[in-house]
């Protein structure tokens, strides 16, 4: 019994996010070496997140060493407070007080919500947010119903609109409550709906980046660690038959 209570407290995250969750999850193309990929997600950020989402855990300098790019890169191309210094955290000038009054909540900062949320979860989010006149801000969005944030990327996709089926098509019929199966876009933006996926590939990358710089690093290490384990082992396993062997 003490074992079952266990393994269903571990699940309880894994089971509310399932409950947030009702629009499936698309696959995101992950890939935190690839550096160019990563700095056209920082520049997405910086360009489209950063006026509310700091990330407060990641200094300008480290993300533009990590990226291959250079203090200079770094403050001509990604940091438009003039004020801060490159060594700085990345913070957003925006006054908690003002944001929960103008949005409701003050936005959440962004460091870590890769790993609290997923990235199949912010992949979809980004690409489903559709026009609802029914909300504040005239959108909705598939993966986070009765969303309170505006659709900041629209002159990048454009305007969408749901595709429903009812729930149970094609499996015998039966009407019920309506599921998003995709949308039609009915107002086009500067990208097409490909580049638009790839370029919140290429944002969620970046995040998911944030979330664990030190992530290709820990792999370096461990390569290292795994292998003095194995040489340690083939050393240390025939001394201890040699000291053990008198007492078996």
């Amino acid at each position: 019994m003490n074992t079952l209570i266990i393994t269903l407290l571990c699940l309880l995250p894994s089971l509310t996010l399932a409950s947030e969750v009702g629009y499936p999850l698309d696959k995101a193309p992950v890939d935190v070496a690839d550096q160019a990929s990563l700095q056209r997600g920082a520049k997405y950020f910086v360009n489209y997140c950063m006026g509310c989402h700091s990330l407060q855990y990641e200094r300008y300098n480290r993300m533009g060493r990590d990226l291959g790019l250079s203090d200079e890169q770094v403050r001509k191309n990604l940091m438009f407070n003039s004020d801060a210094k490159v060594g700085e955290t990345m913070k957003i000038g925006m006054p908690p007080k003002d944001a929960k009054k103008w949005f409701g909540a003050a936005p959440p900062d962004l460091s870590v919500i890769a790993r609290s949320r997923g990235s199949d979860y912010l992949y979809t989010y980004l690409r489903t947010f559709y026009l609802d006149p029914k909300r504040p801000w005239g959108v909705n969005n598939a993966a986070f119903p009765a969303v309170g944030m505006p659709h900041v990327l629209w002159e990048l996709q454009g305007w969408q609109e749901p595709v429903y089926k009812a729930a149970g098509e094609g499996e015998g019929g039966g009407g019920g409550k309506e599921e998003i199966n995709g949308f039609k876009v009915v107002k086009a933006g500067s990208m097409t709906p490909p580049e638009f996926d790839a370029a919140m590939a290429d944002l969620v990358n970046f995040l998911t980046y944030v979330s664990e710089p030190m992530k290709l690093e820990r792999q370096r290490i461990g390569v290292w660690v795994l292998a003095f384990l194995v040489l340690a082992f083939a050393v240390f396993y025939p001394l201890k038959k040699e000291y053990w062997k008198d007492v078996h």
